[in-house]
C-alpha cells in the first residue's frame, strides 16, 4: 500500500503546494487529473522519491520512505518502482533492446524484455534504433523499460502527452493491461482516458497551492 501523508512541497519563500492525504491500494489503477499547474507531476515525483517533500511523508507498506537518504530512495525506486517519463528518456542512437538492457547496470534482470515487447506489439522493432521509431513506438519502449523490472508500483507522468488521442488511447490500454495486478498511478490532463482506470482523482480538489503554481 502506498500513502501520501501531510505532503507539502515548498519551492521558494513564497510558493508551496500541499496535498490532502491519499492512499493507493495494491493492484488498483489510479488516474490523477487536473489543470496545468495544479501539482500533479510534483506529487508523482514525491511518491517516486525523485524529489523530497518539504513536509509530510510517503509510506510504502508502512515504511516511511521520506526518511531515507536520496541514495536509499534511488535504490528502492530501481528495485520496486517503474517510472514512465513523459519525454521517454530514451537514448536515440541506441536500439530498443539496448535501451532496455542498460538497466542491467543497475542490477535489473532484463530476461523477459522480449515477452513484454511482444505484449506491447513492438517485438519486431527490438533491434531498431530509437530515433527511427514513431512517437507511439517510443512510448511503448518507455513502458517496456519500466515493466521489465517487474515493479510493484508503476508511476506514469503524462505517458500519452506527446501522442494524438487515438494512439494515446491504445497505448494507455496496453499500459493498463500490462500493469494488471500492480499499483498503477498515472498523471494525465486528458479526462477522456479516465474511464480506463479503477479510480479517478481530481487533483484540483486534492492539491492546494500557496502563493503560486507548482507545475503540471
Amino acid at each position: 500500500m502506498l500513502r501520501g501523508i501531510d505532503l507539502c512541497k515548498r519551492f521558494d519563500e513564497y510558493t508551496a503546494i500541499c496535498y490532502d492525504d491519499m492512499t493507493f491500494e495494491d493492484g488498483k489503477s489510479y488516474v490523477l487529473l487536473g489543470a496545468s499547474g495544479c501539482g500533479k507531476s510534483t506529487y508523482l515525483n514525491m511518491l517516486a522519491g525523485v524529489i523530497s517533500p518539504t513536509e509530510g511523508r510517503v509510506e510504502i507498506d508502512g515504511k516511511n520512505m521520506s526518511a531515507l537518504t536520496q541514495k536509499q530512495k534511488d535504490a528502492f525506486r530501481v528495485g520496486r518502482i517503474g517510472y514512465i517519463f513523459q519525454d521517454f528518456r530514451l537514448i536515440e542512437d541506441m536500439s530498443v533492446k539496448d535501451n532496455i538492457d542498460i538497466l542491467r547496470l543497475e542490477g535489473v534482470d532484463t530476461g523477459k524484455s522480449d515477452e513484454i515487447l511482444s505484449r506491447l506489439g513492438i517485438l519486431d522493432k527490438k533491434n531498431r534504433k530509437v530515433r527511427r521509431l514513431s512517437g507511439g513506438e517510443k512510448q511503448r519502449v518507455a513502458i517496456a523499460r519500466a515493466l521489465v523490472k517487474a515493479p510493484d508500483i508503476i508511476l506514469a507522468d503524462e505517458p500519452t502527452g506527446n501522442l494524438n488521442y487515438q494512439i494515446g488511447l491504445k497505448v494507455m490500454e496496453e499500459l493498463i493491461a500490462c500493469a494488471r495486478g500492480k499499483t498503477l498511478i498515472c498523471v494525465t490532463h486528458d479526462d477522456r482516458l479516465s474511464a480506463l482506470f479503477d479510480e479517478v482523482i481530481d487533483m484540483n480538489l486534492i492539491a492546494h497551492a500557496k502563493g503560486g503554481e507548482a507545475d503540471a
